[in-house]
């Protein structure tokens, strides 16, 4: 299983702020990416290298945000100040997964501006409502049209550092405790009153170094 984006929360009013200072950080400019219609959320990207890419994404004031569990996700991170969302992990074929876990995927999509439709299926949101260590998992229809595939940059997601319990985490994705993505590494740390269970910094390797964003 292998690791597909990393998301950023945030409100609409700090959305382009953001935008431009995660982009300052890491030397890269991020895309416009669109709005996710059934979600009632819009996005920026940065396709990285290793088909991954990073996500900033707000919620927009529509009646389907309060409606689609990602949107109530989105919402509620950037009503608690905005930071990291969540990890998603990317499967070929998500059958399986709904078969283990019990329940369907559902369909989402985003427009870009330039008019290319981008579709997925994806399982999970709900649970990482619940448990915020947790990714959700996806399946795209098209790897052609995957954000990465429009990455101008050899930034690339090293390691992730997350506040959790790997066993549980483990038994969520059906993968090696020690080893949940074949390729991105993860620091665990326990959750405590100071830091609550979810993704907390995620490390770029840059042309400057590794840079670290919390």
């Amino acid at each position: 299983m292998r690791l597909d984006h990393v998301s950023y929360a945030v409100s609409p009013e700090e959305f382009v702020s953001t935008v431009g200072r995660l982009g300052a950080m890491l030397g890269a400019p991020f895309q416009d990416g669109g709005v996710h219609p059934r979600f009632g959320t819009r996005n920026f990207v940065l396709p990285l290298a290793g088909g991954t890419y990073l996500e900033v994404v707000a919620p927009l004031d529509h009646p389907a945000t309060d409606r689609a569990p990602f949107g109530r996700a989105v919402k509620q991170r950037a009503e608690l100040g905005g930071g990291w969302l969540g990890w998603v992990a990317r499967v070929d074929d998500i059958a399986p997964v709904e078969e283990r876990l019990g329940r369907p995927a559902v369909e989402g999509h985003r427009v870009r501006p330039d008019r290319l439709d981008l579709r997925w299926r994806q399982i999970g949101v709900l649970d990482l409502i619940d448990d915020p260590q947790l990714p959700y998992i996806i399946e795209w229809f098209d790897m052609d049209r995957h954000p990465s595939a429009d990455a101008r940059t050899e930034i690339r997601i090293r390691r992730l550092a997350i506040a959790g319990d790997p066993a549980t985490v483990s038994t969520w994705l059906g993968e090696p405790e020690n080893h949940p993505l074949d390729d991105v590494d993860v620091d665990w740390t326990a959750p405590d009153r100071d830091r609550d269970a979810g993704l907390q910094a995620v490390y770029f390797a840059t042309d400057d170094g590794v840079v670290r964003v919390d």
